[in-house]
C-alpha cells in the first residue's frame, strides 16, 4: 500500500512539474507579428522593414518577433489595410491607397500638391502630419507609426511625351485613387486603375501604354524592360506609411509598445537614408538598359490639374489643403 501511495505521489509530482515546464516554455515564446508590403526584396521598403524587425527584436529582448512578407505575399495594399483592421495582418507599408479608408489622405495624393521634398517633410513630420495619423486611427483602427520618404513619381511610357497634349489616348495605369484618376484625366491621358502586380504584363501585352511611380519602384519591378521613356514630371512627392493594427498594438505590454515606437523611428531614419541613393542607382540602371530620360517643362502639367485639385480639396478637406498651400509661403 505504501509503495502504491509513493508511486501515485511521484506521478502527481511529475505531472505538476511537466505542467509548470509547459507554462514556462509558453511564456518564453515570442509574440510573432507579420509585416506585409508590395515591394520586392531589393527595394528600400523591404530593407527598412527588415531593419525594423531587427530593432523590434533587440529592443524587446526577443519577446516580440516581426516576420516580413514582401512582394504582395500577404495581398495588395487594400488587402493589407483590411487585414490590419480585422487583426490578420499586424504591420504594413501602405502609400496612397490609405485614402480609400480615410478620405482626408486623398488630399496628399493630389498632383503637384507639394512643391518639393522639403515641403512634404515639413508637413508629414510636423504637427499636421501627427494629427492626421491620430484622426486616421480613430476612424479606421489602423495606427500610423511613421512616414517614410519616397522619390517623386515619374511617368514611364512607350510614347514620347513632352507636354499634356502628348498624353491624348495614352492608357496609363494608376493606383485606385480618385486624385490619380482625375489628375491624369485632366492632363489628357486615359487612366486605368490596376493592382501594381499586373502592370508589367499589361505593359508587355499592350493593355496599357504607361505607368507612373518613383524611379526605384519602377526599376525594382523591371518596368523599364517594357517602356522606352522616363518622363520627369515630378507630379507627386509622396510617402509610404509604416502602419500597425491597433488590435496588435493593444496586445503588447507598455514596454513592448514603447520599443515598437522607437524601432519605427529608427527604421524610418534608416530607410530615408538609403532610398534616394537607390533612386540614383535605379536611374542609372534604367539608362544602361536604354531608357531615354525626357526633361519636361512641368508648368503646363501643373496648370492642367489645378481645377481638379480645387474640386477635390472641397470634397476631401479644404482646411488641410489650404494648410499645405500656406506652407509654400
Amino acid at each position: 500500500m505504501k509503495s502504491k501511495i509513493i508511486v501515485l505521489l511521484l506521478s502527481a509530482v511529475a505531472l505538476l512539474l511537466a505542467a509548470c515546464s509547459q507554462g514556462t516554455s509558453s511564456a518564453e515564446e515570442p509574440k510573432v507579428l507579420r509585416l506585409g508590403h508590395i515591394q520586392s526584396e531589393s527595394n528600400a521598403w523591404h530593407k527598412g522593414s527588415v531593419r525594423f524587425a531587427e530593432l523590434v527584436s533587440e529592443k524587446t529582448n526577443g519577446t516580440v518577433k516581426v516576420e516580413v512578407y514582401p512582394s504582395s505575399t500577404l495581398g495588395s495594399d487594400r488587402d493589407l489595410v483590411e487585414g490590419m483592421q480585422i487583426g490578420s495582418v499586424d504591420f504594413a507599408l501602405v502609400a496612397g491607397v490609405m485614402s480609400n479608408f480615410y478620405e482626408p489622405y486623398s488630399i496628399l495624393e493630389l498632383p503637384y500638391l507639394f512643391e518639393d521634398l522639403e515641403h512634404l517633410e515639413e508637413f508629414v513630420y510636423g504637427e499636421n502630419g501627427k494629427r492626421l495619423q491620430e484622426e486616421m486611427l480613430e476612424e479606421t483602427g489602423v495606427r500610423g507609426l511613421e512616414f517614410w520618404l519616397r522619390g517623386p513619381r515619374e511617368l514611364t511610357t512607350n510614347k514620347l511625351v513632352e507636354s499634356p497634349s502628348d498624353l491624348r489616348g495614352v492608357k496609363i495605369r494608376v493606383p485606385n485613387i480618385e486624385a490619380s484618376v482625375e489628375g491624369w484625366t485632366a492632363m489628357g491621358a486615359s487612366p486605368t486603375p490596376m493592382n501594381f502586380g499586373e502592370v508589367y504584363s499589361s505593359l508587355q501585352t499592350g493593355v496599357i501604354d504607361a505607368q507612373e511611380n518613383p524611379i526605384a519602384f519602377t526599376a525594382s519591378a523591371r518596368i523599364h524592360e517594357v517602356q522606352d521613356y522616363l518622363v520627369k514630371t515630378d507630379h507627386v512627392f509622396g510617402y509610404v506609411q509604416l502602419l500597425m493594427s491597433e488590435k496588435a498594438f493593444e496586445d503588447l505590454t507598455e514596454e513592448e509598445r514603447e520599443a515598437v515606437l522607437e524601432a519605427a523611428e529608427e527604421a524610418r531614419n534608416f530607410q530615408n537614408e538609403i532610398v534616394f541613393q537607390e533612386e540614383e542607382e535605379a536611374l542609372q540602371d534604367m539608362l544602361d538598359q536604354g531608357v531615354e530620360v525626357i526633361e519636361v517643362d512641368q508648368e503646363p502639367f501643373r496648370e492642367a490639374v489645378q481645377e481638379v485639385n480645387e474640386a477635390l480639396a472641397d470634397k476631401y478637406g479644404r482646411e488641410l489643403y489650404d494648410t499645405i498651400q500656406e506652407m509654400r509661403e
